[in-house]
């Protein structure tokens, strides 16, 4: 079974709280549920770690590097700024989906811009939690390629 990490950035915590017009009203709680289920159902092995701060997400990634086949990200605002989460993700030689709930692109324009996805597998943005449902499948196709 492939061990996936999703690693959720600041603020996401408070999913189904804030800003509910853009990622409605189900919590994160209740998501990462449904997340769980979906890496069950897909043969995954998943571990879901959600932190606001920056320092704890490069800890996680670092571990990762041989014990994970793969990791999933939505970093929230640091996926905008943070150099020093991209530089982790280069650094663990992992497959990386980089995930949105939000279009990015439909948003305010500081959030147009990812430091982290040139050093990303890919990006899907845009599907509220289906998309985290995509990017299970994108790690799991891009790691059944490489056996």
């Amino acid at each position: 079974m492939k061990r996936i990490l999703f690693l959720l950035g600041p603020n996401l915590n408070m999913v189904g709280i804030r800003d509910r017009h853009v990622y409605g009203t189900q919590t994160a709680e209740s998501i990462n549920e449904d997340v769980r289920r979906w890496a069950d159902e897909l043969g995954l092995e998943l571990e879901i770690f959600q932190s606001n701060h920056e320092g704890e997400l490069i800890d996680k990634l670092h571990a990762a590097y041989g014990t994970k086949d793969g990791v999933m990200i939505n970093a929230g605002a640091l996926t905008h700024y943070s150099y020093s989460l991209r530089d982790a993700i280069e650094a663990i030689q992992l497959p990386v989906i980089e995930t949105h709930m939000s279009n990015i692109y439909a948003r305010e324009s500081f959030r147009h811009e990812s430091v982290i996805s040139a050093v990303c597998s890919g990006s899907i943005a845009g599907f509220g939690k289906t998309s985290y449902y995509l990017g299970l499948c994108a790690l799991k196709q891009i790691l059944s390629e490489k056996e």
